[in-house]
């Protein structure tokens, strides 16, 4: 086939080439090739997958950069469930975070990335790890998750699906749901009968053309493909590209340097459509492009045949005109006219369903490659931006779009309009100017936003965008382009509560507790607003509103409250509602900003509220206890705020402070990730507990710099591959192992309820084995698996005792969970007992 064509040259100028390490070659227009070669081939792939990082990178690389098949990663959720190794955002904030690392990532790759997942809080979100696919698709909802997958396959209309894992009882729970589900879909897209509501909207049926699964050996594989080559243009093999774009998931750790080496990806073909020779080659069976398409047409469509050899000649034209982008400009335009007749004549054709269907999206997927090649060829640059790229509901700005034509060829009728959501003004659209070579101009649009505008949201596409048209040759060229910046639609006001989260402790009930409402305005200059908060009956709220004055758009100011709760306070959970009013209207959202030079910068836009619990929390006199926070988890924030004594160690104080005035040192989650100091001074604080110290060590991942024989006083080793050491069931049953140890008895006297409405999980990456000198505490076990005894390990050395607890205490304490508080302060006190 062509593709293997491609394969022998890409060979022959390999053999050339050293596979110990990257080789650069000479400067290569990486863009232009980007845009050309997809022209090559119709054959459209598709990988589906359960988290953002879940797509097999260099197959991917290897199938789009270097073949040129468009290609698309179709992810479930946003890893919403997951865990932070650049920052602290949770939950929605951090499925933000990886749906945009998603994006960047498939940037370099070629991928276009897409979800099933449509908003924060959807029902297909990320819970946490799930062992088997029926909890997952009974959290996501079985038929609201398939509805959207065949949804996209008929809209996507793939030639060749293939999920990210096996449903395996080695893989997540969501990985293999993902994978259940797309086998079946294999039949069911191509189904009228299945979700018949999607045809009366305009889908049609889609029969995929071959199914593959990830082959678990050599052996087993019906397919081998070699993606390890060297690719001169991008000066990286696919591998590399592939890791590229895995250093974009950062908050997930990934990435990692590769050589240039050999590596196969090894597929079994699990369905199929097409007729095969039983070799079973990746495309065998699927016209790679328009030539073995007119191979594939009745013999009374001689006419349309020649047409569409022609045209795949004229295709390959193009790409041959690379590097030099006027010529490649002047063939795209003919080509563009091209495409426009072989539509027309296709439509008119006398062809069977399926054969038109295939041959009508193909076309239209060839129209927008020939698009994207004839702006990149122009040279014709586009910078679009806006006054300020926050907004408001009623305010008016000034959207700016600059065009330069750095190219060689005059480009006729270049014209901007502005795109923007149903009921927004823009004042004019652009009027067509043509642009000779080195000419530029720039044209200003006012936009107003309406007072029923819907606010930002991190999932939807931009509220501005400008496309740009212009003709030449007779063939018109469009280019849709975001503006500079993330284009927002915010509150008049967002107000950000310190702490969001509270506990009023019923062993001895705050009489003040302070709450600070961080106020910024949004609009465009000065703003008066009043803010308040509205507590539940029985509390007293000081002041009970507070005026706040802003001078210019974009400055904060801090508003100080006082909660005082009802001595009787009853135990249950409760809420505090923070509000601002600006000229008459309410406004009741905290604006998170999120800002990440790898992704830019984002909002999560959320209710404006104190989260509360009030419950019976008992902690020593004079308890003192250093926190080595990792950055992973707000632990010590959370401590602080019921009362407790808790200082922050820092560099310093871990190399060379008194660590003996603490009665306990705790390390944040990862912290042997995080912190270098922490590793470099690890003796100092194995002598700490050797000289009578207590030190709790929170869960770590065995990669986190963790060294199974020294890190901690004993050996221990961290459970690997960590999805058989965890107990996922968030209700799992408990067993306490010494139920008379101080451990559950001091200061709080732990029962069976304290393990009741834990969040997420009971623990992550158990320890696997451990030296003899440690005790056991808790046995808990997911429903019909083998029960782990070491969730809480603890061991004396010298004179102190060192705690290591892989239960998620993080999870418990951030999100209000009782039980969790009361547990973690018991292990955290053994320091007054021992």
């Amino acid at each position: 086939m062509k593709f293997m064509s491609y394969l022998l040259s890409l060979l022959l100028v390999l053999s050339f080439l050293p596979f110990s390490g990257v080789v650069h070659s000479e400067e290569h227009d990486v863009e232009l090739w980007n845009a050309v070669k997809p022209l090559d081939t119709t054959v459209t792939f598709l990988n589906t997958g359960a988290h953002p990082d879940d797509e097999r990178s260099d197959f991917l690389a290897y199938l789009s950069r270097g073949l040129g098949v468009k290609t698309s990663s179709l992810i479930a959720n946003r890893g919403e469930g997951g865990q932070n190794e650049i920052g602290q955002e949770l939950g929605n904030a951090l499925g933000i975070i990886r749906s945009r690392e998603m994006i960047e990532a498939a940037k370099i790759t070629g991928v276009k990335a897409y979800h099933l997942s449509e908003t924060t809080s959807d029902p297909i979100y990320d819970f946490g790890f799930s062992k088997t696919p029926d909890e997952t698709l009974e959290k996501w909802g079985e038929e609201l998750t398939y509805e959207r997958l065949i949804r996209f396959i008929r809209t996507y209309q793939p030639d060749i699906l293939m999920p990210s894992f096996r449903n395996s009882d080695t893989q997540h729970g969501h990985h293999r749901a993902i994978s259940i589900l797309s086998e079946r879909a294999f039949e069911d897209a191509a189904n009228p009968d299945v979700f018949p509501d999607q045809l009366k909207e305009g889908l049609s049926v889609w029969q995929v053309k071959k199914f593959y699964l990830p082959a678990e050996s050599e052996e087993t594989a019906t397919t081998s493909i070699e993606v390890g080559d060297y690719d001169p243009i991008y000066e990286m093999s696919y591998p590399q590209i592939g890791e590229e774009s895995r250093y974009m998931h950062k908050s997930q750790g990934m990435g990692s340097e590769v050589d240039v080496e050999p590596r196969q990806t090894l597929l079994d073909l699990e369905k199929s459509s097409v007729q095969t020779t039983g070799t079973d080659e990746l495309f065998e069976g699927i016209p790679y492009d328009f030539k073995e398409w007119a191979e594939e047409m009745p013999k009374g469509e001689k006419s349309l045949k020649v047409h569409f050899t022609k045209f795949q000649k004229s295709l390959e034209g193009i790409i041959s005109s690379y590097p030099d982008r006027g010529e490649a400009f002047d063939k795209t335009q003919k080509a563009l006219k091209e495409v426009e007749k072989i539509e027309k004549k296709t439509a008119k054709a006398k062809l069977d369903g399926q054969m038109k269907k295939d041959l009508l999206h193909k076309i239209s997927l060839k129209k927008e490659q020939l698009n994207t090649v004839s702006f990149v060829a122009s040279e014709l640059n586009v910078e679009a931006s806006s006054e300020t790229n926050i907004l408001t509901k009623g305010q008016d700005a000034e959207v700016t779009v600059k065009l330069s034509n750095e190219g060689e060829k005059k480009l006729k009728k270049a014209k901007v309009e502005l795109l923007t959501p149903k009921g927004w003004k823009v004042s004019k659209n652009g009027k067509s100017v043509d642009l000779k070579p080195g000419e530029e101009r720039e044209m200003t649009f006012t936009v107003g936003v309406p007072e029923d505008a819907d606010y930002y949201h991190a999932y939807k596409d931009p509220a501005i965008q400008a496309k740009v048209s212009f003709e030449s040759a007779g063939a018109k060229s469009t280019h849709v382009q975001n503006l500079d910046g993330t284009i927002a639609v915010l509150p008049d006001v967002g107000i950000t509560l310190n702490p969001e989260d509270i506990v009023v402790n019923r062993a001895d009930v705050q009489d003040e507790i302070p709450v600070v409402a961080k106020v910024k305005n949004y609009r465009d200059g000065a703003t008066t607003s009043q803010v308040s908060l509205s507590a539940p009956e029985g509390w007293e709220v000081s002041p009970q509103e507070v005026t706040v004055q802003f001078d210019e758009s974009q400055e904060e100011k801090d508003v100080t409250f006082t909660l005082s709760p009802p001595e009787d306070i009853g135990e249950g959970n409760f809420k505090v509602d923070a509000q601002a009013v600006v000229d008459g209207k309410t406004f009741s959202s905290t604006v998170q900003e999120i800002s990440y030079d790898h992704i830019g910068t984002f909002y999560y836009l959320y209710d404006s509220k104190v989260n509360g619990v009030a419950f019976e929390l008992l902690t020593p006199d004079n308890l003192k206890v250093g926190y080595i926070e990792s950055g992973f988890d707000k632990v010590a924030d959370y401590l602080r705020n019921v009362g407790m004594d808790i200082t922050s160690l820092t560099e310093d104080d871990l190399a060379s402070g008194d660590l003996s005035q603490y009665d306990t040192i705790v390390t944040g989650i990862r912290a042997y990730l995080s912190r270098d100091d922490l590793v470099a001074n690890n003796p100092r604080l194995k002598e700490y507990v050797e000289n009578g110290g207590h030190l709790v060590v929170q869960y770590h991942k065995p990669n986190d710099r963790w060294d199974e024989e020294t890190t901690a006083p004993y050996p221990l080793t961290i459970g690997n591959p960590s999805i058989r050491w965890r107990v996922t069931d968030e209700d799992a049953a408990v067993t306490v192992l010494q139920p008379e140890s101080p451990l559950f008895n001091y200061p709080n006297t732990i029962t069976g309820s304290d393990w009741d409405n834990w969040i997420q999980e009971r623990g992550l990456y158990y320890p696997m084995s451990w030296d003899d000198r440690y005790e056991t505490f808790v046995r808990m076990a997911d429903p019909g698996e083998d029960s782990f005894d070491g969730g809480i390990l603890m061991a004396e050395y010298g004179e102190g005792t060192y705690l290591y607890t892989n239960l998620v205490f993080y999870r418990q304490i951030q999100g209000g969970v009782p039980g969790g508080y009361r547990i973690f302060t018991n292990l955290l006190s053994y320091g007054k007992t021992n």
